[in-house]
């Protein structure tokens, strides 16, 4: 009974998770229609890769055991995430472009220093700490990235930038990942995803309270709403980081 639940908060978590990687698309046809990222900044997105990156690693199963949905969700994140990417390099001004393709290089050594030493340096249970305490860190970064539209709801007392189903979607995607670290007694999954499902939860809160008022605020340049791994053009220059 164990492992079917173990197998099912991980399918499902897979599918929520799913679709927190395909939300910003929205954003993307925008910026394929006017052919430039306007405000909106490419960081979060090679950050997001980056999580996506480690965490499929560790998903492997001569890293971590019986964690092979971790890789799949994450696996297909990366791919997502490196489309998004690729896309910001083509559309973004000169200044930014150079400024993503610099993150992206640091990023990509620093998956690939992680892989490098998980390979060669370390091995068993050692390997699986390793690329655990770094998959759990990123995640952690990715999860904490509407921290930043949640005090502007507040502030604002709107909901505007907060769509509710992205909020829902968000806290069901760490409860299940939650449930799934601890069925599977895997911390470098629980505590990760348990801190997501919290703020999912504070965001549902925050939704419930001035829902009300959402439309009410100043529409930003870009118009956005809320999408995982994106600032929505409210201040560029923040790092607003999707997932497991």
């Amino acid at each position: 009974m164990t492992n079917f639940l173990h197998s099912a908060f991980g399918i499902f978590g897979d599918l929520t998770g799913l679709f927190l990687f395909l939300a910003p698309i929205i954003t993307f046809k925008r910026i394929l229609l006017n052919r430039s990222t306007e405000q909106f900044s490419g960081i979060p997105y090679v950050m997001t890769l980056l999580n996506c990156l480690l965490s499929a690693w560790y998903g492997l199963p001569f890293v971590s055991p019986n964690n092979i949905l971790v890789s799949v969700v994450n696996g297909t994140g990366a791919v997502i995430e490196s489309i998004y990417v690729l896309m910001f390099l083509i559309f973004a001004p000169k200044k930014e472009k150079r400024k993503i393709f610099g993150i992206l290089m640091i990023v990509l050594t620093l998956f690939g220093t992680v892989a490098f030493i998980s390979v060669f340096a370390l091995h068993h249970n050692k390997r699986k700490v390793f690329c655990g305490f770094a998959a759990a860190i990123f995640s952690v970064i990715m999860y904490g990235s509407p921290l930043s539209v949640m005090r502007m709801v507040i502030k604002t007392k709107s909901v505007e930038y907060m769509p509710f189903f992205l909020s829902l979607c968000s806290f069901l995607c760490g409860t299940s990942w939650f449930i799934y670290g601890l069925l599977g007694k895997d911390p470098f999954v629980a505590v990760p995803n348990g801190f997501g499902s919290g703020l999912g939860i504070l965001q549902l809160i925050l939704y419930a309270t001035y829902y009300r008022n959402k439309g009410h605020t100043k529409k930003t340049a870009d118009g956005s709403s809320l999408e995982l791994g994106q600032d929505n053009g409210v201040d560029a220059d923040k790092l607003n980081l999707d997932q497991k």
